[in-house]
């Protein structure tokens, strides 16, 4: 009985055994054909990894100076592409000990990292921890949206990793990771992300710098420009795995962990160049278009030269400063504390993240206000500015300009560890424009748009149409030369009135008086505005015109003779690209800022070739500039001998000193600048004329510009002084004789109509009445068209200076 049972019990568990084996392979199948539908559905939506050969990241395009040197950048993602090589060993390091150290060893998928998350994310009941390989953080990054964390995202990016395992090599994927992913604040590869962070490529990187940049592939939250705690904390324990890993030792982690972040991040502002870069971005946008310049990659190689343009920042802003301190204090500073913009311990602004030079302006948070000092602070630095910093204002005592919590502009005088000296300064109210052109290629070498890009993008140098003063009688005396006249021909500065059509036009001198017989060196050299005007209706205005458009002249002139005096509005880069055809010999060369483009592989895609045109002869030419010469040896330019360089220029005052200009020559460079207001109606102050207001900035500029450029001589330029001998000429007023008042040479003090020091209490005030001066001779009558009316305009552009 007993056999009998024990056979059927064995017959009976065989018979359960191999049910239950059938049922497993059954339910195996049914897996199998489970998980094959599931991969089928999949894969049946993911992307061809195919598209990687064609693959072509969005990268930044490039703008380099004349030397090379990058000087902005556009771009959508701020992308700059590396090669493997290009990658430093401690780079490599430290994100491959962070993100994936068996990167070398695995095929796209970690599985003992996958079951080690895996039991953390039971253990939490969450996803608490991922275990993406570096090719599935690609893959992801890629074809995907990362920020979904399903479990059917997770399929797909694995076996794309797998995919990406089976093309591409190991440096292959790790360069192409390197080139995609985000590192905060718009940088997208760890090149950009370098150059950003720290200022330098990813080769340069220190062993600190480079465990930060993997610090923040976990995501912005480790970013160090705004979460600077987390991300060093964050740092620290990268370099701590790499000391585990062996890739450093302990003496490296605990010198590295010592050091700050030491972030070199740039301005948010463009401060090099904004208006020329803008000019180009315009300008590559409407040629190649929107997509081609953010995201091609496009090389674009400038005229720019860097020492140039830093002089030219440097001279405008000193220069509308220095015109602002000349019209005294305003006041009505913003304070952080009534505008609930912070506090005193927390308040940052921004040109606080830039690193500070002497000579800088720069906006000081107000601390404390005593009678003999006030504290500020600006930045990491301290300053105290006492009453010599601000003896300008006419004020005595801090508390008659400052309260604390002002928002102060001062200029840095000097700096001393975490001390700086300072100067007050306030926004000047006008507004200035620079541009320089190299003589020998027309190639813009500065550009100057306003005092801050910032706060207004309107390109002065560019876009603003300004009447140009007597500025423009260069041309007036060029058509004069060309027609055969001479700088000893005479003409006589006497009252004179033009009739038109029953209107009188009579045009007046800036000192009110009239010098007689003069020559026409004189004239120009003293800017005698009838002597302009009488030599316009001699040569023709319709000649003078027709001269001025082969001098590249292209806005309108009106034909009346107030034009010899500047009644016409032009661009400054027009009329300074004008004055080049003096030093160059009788040509103009065409004005240009892009030498050439390339794509990002280096095709050529445009290379400038500027026009050139004859428009007066060169012996007239070189007459010209012995002329101008003259108005900086004892013109209206005479302030330009400081230069210690031959130079020749003009200066240009409008009517109601609404507009300053000075443009001058070197042999090699040619600047011209404007000062004014935006508003054509809000004159500059009286005795602001081109001498005072805007040649002062010419000249900071020009020692800049030219600091390292050889001294050179005009080539066959004949001084007038030496002809002059052989040319006796009767005249009334002496051709080197100075001009009756020194304001319009710029030599003397300037007033504003408003501000300055307010007058002492009881101090007697006695008006100035101007004196009559009587004519040299009676005016005479000569028939010439009358301007029309100009609406814009309402002042007399007929006495423009």
């Amino acid at each position: 009985m007993d056999r009998v049972y024990r056979g059927t019990i064995k017959i009976g568990g065989g018979k359960l055994f191999g049910r239950l084996a059938f049922s497993f392979l059954v339910i195996c199948a049914i897996a199998f054909g489970a998980a094959i539908g599931l991969l089928f559905v999949y894969t049946s939506d993911l992307p061809e990894i195919r598209a990687l050969e064609d693959y072509h990241p969005d990268v930044v395009t490039e703008l380099y100076a004349d030397d090379g040197q990058p000087i902005g950048n556009f771009a959508i993602q701020r992308r700059i592409l590396l090669t493997y090589n290009q990658i430093s060993k401690v780079l490599r390091d430290a994100i491959l000990t962070t993100e994936d150290q068996h990167f070398e060893e695995h095929w796209g998928v970690d599985f003992p990292r996958v079951l080690e998350a895996a039991w953390h994310d039971m253990q939490h009941h969450r996803i608490a921890e991922g275990a993406s390989t570096l090719t599935m953080q690609l893959a992801g990054g890629l074809f995907l949206n990362r920020s979904d964390r399903s479990f059917h995202r997770k399929t797909e990016e694995t076996m794309l990793a797998l995919q990406i395992e089976r093309h591409y090599t190991k440096e292959q994927i790790f360069t192409m990771y390197c080139n995609q992913i985000y590192l905060g604040s718009g940088n997208y590869g760890f090149e950009a992300a370098s150059e950003f962070y720290f200022g330098v490529p990813v080769g340069k990187l220190t062993l600190p710098q480079a465990a930060t940049l993997a610090a923040i592939i976990r995501g912005p939250i480790y970013s160090p420009t705004t979460h600077p705690e987390r991300a060093l904390a964050r740092r620290n324990l990268v370099l701590d795995l790499m000391q585990h890993d062996g890739k450093i030792t302990r003496e490296q982690f605990t010198a590295a962990s010592k050091e700050p972040l030491g972030l070199r991040l740039p301005s948010s502002r463009n401060d090099l160049a904004p208006y020329f870069v803008e000019d180009i971005r315009q300008y590559l946008e409407h040629t190649y278009g929107t997509a081609a310049v953010h995201e091609q990659g496009l090389r674009v190689y400038t005229t720019l030269n860097v020492q140039a343009q830093k002089a030219a920042d440097r001279a405008l802003r000193d220069g509308l400063h220095s015109y602002d301190r000349r019209h005294g204090w305003r006041g009505k500073l913003p304070n952080i504390l009534t505008q609930n913009l912070g506090t005193l311990d927390k308040y940052e602004n921004e040109d606080w993240r830039s690193g500070l030079e002497k000579g800088d302006y720069v906006t000081g948070l107000v601390t404390a206000v005593t009678p003999t000092y006030a504290s500020l602070k600006i930045g990491a630095y301290h300053a105290m500015l006492t009453p010599a910093d601000f003896s300008w204002t006419g004020r005595k005592t801090p508390g008659e300009l400052l309260k604390v919590g002002d928002l102060a502009t001062v200029s840095i005088k000097e700096i001393k560890s975490t001390t700086v000296e300072v100067q007050l300064e306030q926004q000047p109210t006008a507004q200035a424009g620079l541009v320089a052109i190299d003589n020998a290629s027309g190639e813009i070498k500065a550009m100057v748009g306003g005092y801050d890009f910032g706060d207004s993008k309107f390109n002065r140098a560019t876009q603003a149409m300004r009447q140009t003063g007597s500025s423009f009688k260069v041309y007036v005396y060029a058509e004069a030369l060309s027609q055969g006249l001479t700088p000893f021909d005479t003409v006589v500065d006497a009252p004179v009135s033009f009739h038109s059509g029953g209107q009188i036009y009579s045009p007046h001198n800036y000192d009110e008086k009239f010098e007689g017989r003069i020559t026409l060196r004189r004239a120009l050299a003293d800017s005698r505005n009838v002597p302009a005007v009488r030599l316009l209706d001699k040569v023709g205005i319709e000649n003078t015109i027709e001269l001025a458009r082969k001098f590249g002249i292209k806005s309108p002139l009106p034909p009346y003779l107030p034009l010899a005096l500047g009644a016409a509005d032009l661009t400054l880069i027009e009329h300074t690209s004008a004055f080049t055809v003096f030093p160059d010999d009788g040509i103009h060369i065409e004005p240009h800022y892009i030498r050439r483009v390339t794509s990002y592989d280096g095709s050529v895609l445009e290379e400038t070739r500027p026009a050139v045109t004859d428009v007066i002869p060169p012996e007239v030419a070189r007459t010209m500039v012995a002329m101008l010469e003259e108005v900086v040896q004892f013109g209206t330019g005479v302030k330009a001998k400081q230069l210690g360089r031959p130079s020749g220029g003009k200066t240009g005052t409008t009517n109601d000193f609404t507009d300053a200009w000075y443009i001058g020559f070197t042999p090699q460079l040619t600047a011209g600048v404007w000062v004014g207001n935006d508003d054509k109606r809000v004159s500059l102050g009286k005795k602001e004329t081109g001498a005072q207001a805007a040649l002062p900035i010419w000249l900071e500029f020009m020692q800049g510009a030219t600091q390292n450029m050889p001294l050179q001589e005009f080539p066959n330029v004949v001084p007038l002084e030496q002809l002059a001998a052989a040319r006796p000429v009767q005249v009334d007023t002496a051709d080197t004789a100075p001009p009756a008042d020194a304001a319009e040479q710029g030599l003397t003090q300037t007033q504003g109509a408003s501000g300055g020091a307010p007058p002492k209490p009881g101090a007697k005030i006695v008006p100035v009445v101007p004196t009559a001066k009587p004519p040299v001779a009676a005016p005479q009558k000569i028939s010439a068209p009358a301007p029309p009316p100009n609406p814009d305009q309402p002042r007399n552009t007929a006495q423009a200076h």
